[in-house]
This record gives structure tokens, C-alpha cells and sequence, in this order.
């Protein structure tokens, strides 16, 4: 798929709408991926969900190997911990916008340190589930 949006994203955001509503709203992971593939128009979307740290690795290669035109990235809970999607990430010489739906900052201190900020081109966090329709569109303006 030439260049493509990949939308990856890690554990247990297939419990969106379920999981902690209070702090991750209502919306589902099948109502994000419509909102993404709106916001991408006419360009392709890849739009995945993984509860394994080694599968969103695979797939950041995946898209580092192909002609993903850049990545968008909740990796959740791997954000804080993962060295392995880190060093992925680092392969990837194209635009990373970073996603979170909350605002991590104003969360408890432990998910104040992103590993993954590091080698991002941008960061969203706390839009709630819209963050992914502008993270799509930020990204289609980074590649003109």
C-alpha cells in the first residue's frame, strides 16, 4: 500500500468505550478507526490494535520496510515501559505523531515519562478519541 497511514495502536485500546469510560470516554476503537479513515481521505489507512508488545514491533517494521508515508502511534501502556518499540520506532526515517487520548501529564506520575516522545514528530495528548482525527490531518499536512 504506497503511502499509507499506519494507525497503530497498542494494549487494551480494543476496551475502548468500556474500559474507564470516566477517563477514556464512550467512543470505541471501530468508531476511531472511521473517524481516522475520514480524516485521511482519499489516502490509504492501515489500522491496527495489539494487547503484544513483539506485534507492535513487528508492525512498526512492517511500516518502516514499506511505503508508509508515516506513522500514528498510541502505544498506551508500552509508551512508558518499552525499550523494543522504542528502538523500532528509530528505524522509522518518516513523520511519528504520538497519540494519547488523555492529557498524560495530569495523570498519575508514573505515565508522565514517554519513552516514545523522544523520536516523535509531534505529540497529541488528551483531545479524547478526536486527538486521532487530527493526528491524521496534521500528518497529511506534514507531507504536503
Amino acid at each position: 500500500m504506497s503511502r499509507s497511514i499506519h494507525v497503530l495502536n497498542g494494549p487494551n485500546l480494543n476496551r475502548l468505550g468500556r474500559r474507564e469510560p470516566e477517563i477514556y470516554g464512550a467512543t470505541t476503537l471501530a468508531e476511531v478507526e472511521a473517524m481516522c479513515r475520514e480524516a485521511a481521505g482519499d489516502m490509504p489507512v492501515v489500522f491496527r490494535q495489539t494487547n503484544w508488545e513483539g506485534q507492535l514491533v513487528d508492525w512498526i517494521h512492517e511500516a518502516t520496510d514499506g511505503e508508509a508515508a508515516g506513522i500514528v502511534i498510541n502505544p498506551a501502556g508500552l509508551t512508558f515501559t518499552s525499550i523494543p518499540v522504542l528502538d523500532a520506532l528509530k528505524m522509522f526515517d518518516r513523520p511519528i505523531i504520538e497519540l494519547h487520548i488523555t492529557n498524560i501529564h495530569r495523570r498519575e506520575p508514573i505515565y508522565h515519562r514517554s519513552l516514545v516522545s523522544g523520536v516523535a514528530t509531534a505529540v497529541i495528548a488528551g483531545l479524547g478519541a478526536r486527538g486521532y482525527a487530527t493526528a491524521i490531518r496534521s500528518l497529511r499536512e506534514m507531507l504536503g
